[in-house]
């Protein structure tokens, strides 16, 4: 209302004195700018944008088997992201299986203080039907291995592989409830490395840990059970 009796009051002003349209022009200018200001300012958004973080997990195929890994997880960057993939390389934190944190910078100064190994490594791949773990064990290991067999530890044994033979420098290690076998290699310059291979249907999980782990081998493979579940459910 107020400003319908100013613009009435200046038109009037206006037939009386013509010089005073200039006044009405700027008035009504002055007006509709103040006007599209108030607009503009409570219309004007107050969110700014925010870059998206990573899922929590990511949905991968591999081999057209489904998994659903953590992404904090996942090793290699480009492997960070959902759909078919032929391989996914991931770590856990041992015994807890949550997801590392990054990885501190290691100096020649501090390589020496460096912690051991706190972690459990594991690689799915699709195996595109080559020999499967549980085939390879059976039919080309006891090809390569000691006949003896040596009880190690809570009904864990060891065969070594023979001399020469692809294995060689390498050990065998077997148990039963729960199932349990790991190629290991021998320690040396480097502490030795274990690996435990199993299939689930187009893929096969490769995990792989400190040979010295294998005084707890059943916490190990209760371990890899675990993960093998949270990644890809129970066995059907």
């Amino acid at each position: 209302m107020t400003l319908l009796s100013t613009a009435q009051h200046i038109a009037r002003d206006t037939r009386r004195n013509p010089r005073s349209h200039m006044i009405l022009i700027m008035v009504a200018a002055t007006l509709s700018a103040g006007a599209i200001a108030l607009v503009a300012y409570l219309l004007w958004p107050t969110w700014g944008a925010r870059p998206a973080g990573d899922p929590a997990r990511l949905p991968v195929s591999i081999g057209e088997t489904l998994f659903n890994v953590p992404t904090a997880a996942i090793r290699q960057k480009i492997q960070r992201h959902s759909g078919p993939q032929e391989r996914v390389d991931l770590s856990f934190t041992y015994p807890t299986l949550e997801t590392p944190q990054a990885p501190k910078h290691v100096s020649a100064e501090t390589v020496e203080k460096a912690r051991p190994i706190d972690r459990i490594f594991v690689s799915i791949a699709a195996h595109h039907d080559t020999l499967a773990p549980d085939t390879r064990i059976r039919t080309i290991y006891p090809r390569y291995l000691d006949l003896a067999a040596t009880p190690v530890d809570n009904g864990l044994t060891m065969r070594a592989f023979r001399d020469g033979s692809p294995y060689a420098n390498e050990d065998l290690f077997s148990a039963t409830a729960p199932d349990f076998h790991a190629r290991c290699t021998r320690d040396g310059l480097t502490p030795g490395m274990c690996l435990s291979e199993r299939r689930i249907d187009g893929a096969d999980l490769t995990f792989r840990f400190p040979r010295s782990w294998l005084g707890q081998w059943r916490d190990v493979a209760n371990a890899m059970e675990r993960l093998t579940v949270q990644m890809h459910g129970p066995k059907q």
